[in-house]
């Protein structure tokens, strides 16, 4: 793999931004679903709404038209004593209605085009019009929905045998328009069988699971991370890319998936960002790069020397806002963590610029862009690890900023990239 490392300074980046009175006029088109001391609310036209009451709710998302809310609900597990289930919820926001899909389900997707859903449980991969849910396919560790919601990319996990460990498998799975009629392993189709190991440079890992599986814009390449056994995967993953043919498969770089911000592709052309470097953030905030890399691949770091980057997010196909913070090592007392702020990156003229200063003892994470209305949304709160935030909206240069909702653990915004 071809590495350009660049040495980067700081320049004003010209983004276009809207007057203050565009600004303030145009809140009331946002809508947000956001987690609240462990329950769900809503805010739509300026209005907070709490949806649930007194329950353990996480990873709310919106369904692709944002009439449908899906949550997660921890509650006491009905089948193992002192255990736990993960319950999947739908919300209908014009009805105010709740409905339970699934008792116990685990990575739930929205398709792409319509009011479907999937998730998996014990290893089965199921699909829900709402009203029943129906399995697709067994032993699947990570999928993703096709782009025009026909079907899913999906993968196996190695298992380890007598002789060894087996490779993980990555499938095409059609889906029927009658989902009662599905013929589970005449509908998978293998399209790639993924090494035993891999890595970049000497450094291997065993390919163990797959996941995170994103397709590029054109919808011939596809983004996903392997990883090692469990307590491995804490601190080192490999990000690839394979074609949707299942015919060219690269590694790209070494990658953690947890504390940091996931890859993303730009929004029009074939073009991945993702933060490099191992090691989870308990080692340091150190060794972590806001890197960009296109099909050929070459790739080019944007994090300048003593640096590193928590979070990101596309504005456009030449432009990335990035939570980046001074190096530091790690320690238990959150008031000693470094404090991020908010930087615009040209990738192409190599531009880079501070669009944010929070207050001293605050930072800047998790920016979001909300294409349909120019909007860059942002957490600002006292450490990585906060779960007090509060959610601030403004320009994608930083201008014409406000805090927009107080005290927030996570939120999903519809339309939002990430």
């Amino acid at each position: 793999m071809i590495r350009l490392f660049l040495l980067v300074f700081t320049f004003t980046i010209p983004i276009p931004y809207f007057t203050l009175a565009q600004s303030q006029e145009i809140h009331h088109n946002v809508k947000a679903a956001f987690i609240r001391n462990g329950d769900l609310w809503l805010k739509i036209n300026e209005e907070e709404k709490q949806i649930t009451k007194g329950s353990n709710i996480h990873s709310p998302q919106w369904s692709y038209d944002g009439k449908l809310l899906l949550y997660e609900k921890e509650v006491p597990s009905t089948v193992m004593q002192n255990g736990i289930q993960n319950e999947l919820w739908i919300y209908q926001v014009k009805s105010n209605e709740h409905k339970k899909i699934f008792y116990d389900g685990v990575n739930p997707l929205w398709a792409p085009n319509k009011n479907i859903l999937s998730f998996q449980s014990g290893g089965i991969l199921n699909v829900s019009d709402l009203k029943q849910f129906y399995n697709v396919a067994l032993g699947v560790h990570g999928y993703t929905w096709l782009p025009d919601g026909s079907g899913f990319i999906a993968a196996s996990q190695a298992q380890l045998r007598p002789d060894g460990w087996t490779k993980p498998i990555i499938y095409k799975i059609q889906l029927q328009n009658d989902y009662k009629d599905v013929h589970f392993f005449e509908n998978a189709t293998p399209i790639f069988t993924v090494p035993n190991e891999v890595g970049v440079d000497k450094e291997k890992i065993m390919s163990i699971t797959l996941s995170d599986f994103r397709f590029s814009p054109s919808h011939k390449w596809i983004s996903f991370i392997i990883s090692p056994t469990a307590s491995l995967a804490m601190d080192r993953n490999i990000l690839s890319i394979l074609s949707s043919n299942g015919e060219k498969f690269k590694e790209l770089d070494e990658v953690i998936t947890y504390g940091i911000g996931k890859p993303q592709w730009a929004p029009t052309k074939d073009v991945l960002a993702y933060i490099a470097g191992g090691g989870r953030i308990v080692f340091g905030f150190k060794n972590k790069t806001l890197t960009v890399s296109d099909i050929a691949p070459n790739s080019k770091t944007l994090t300048p020397s003593k640096y590193a980057e928590l979070a990101f997010t596309w504005v456009d196909d030449k432009t990335i806002i990035s939570s980046r913070i001074h190096e530091a090592e790690w320690s238990n007392d959150q008031q000693t963590h470094p404090d991020p702020s908010l930087y615009a990156i040209n990738i192409t003229e190599n531009k880079q610029a501070n669009i944010t200063n929070p207050p001293k003892d605050l930072g800047d994470y998790d920016p979001m862009y909300i294409p349909a209305l120019h909007k860059l949304v942002w957490l600002r709160g006292k450490s990585i690890s906060d779960k007090h935030r509060d959610v601030w909206i403004g320009e994608p240069n930083g201008k014409h900023s406000e805090e927009w909702i107080r005290n927030v653990e996570n939120i999903e915004i519809y339309g939002a990239l990430n």
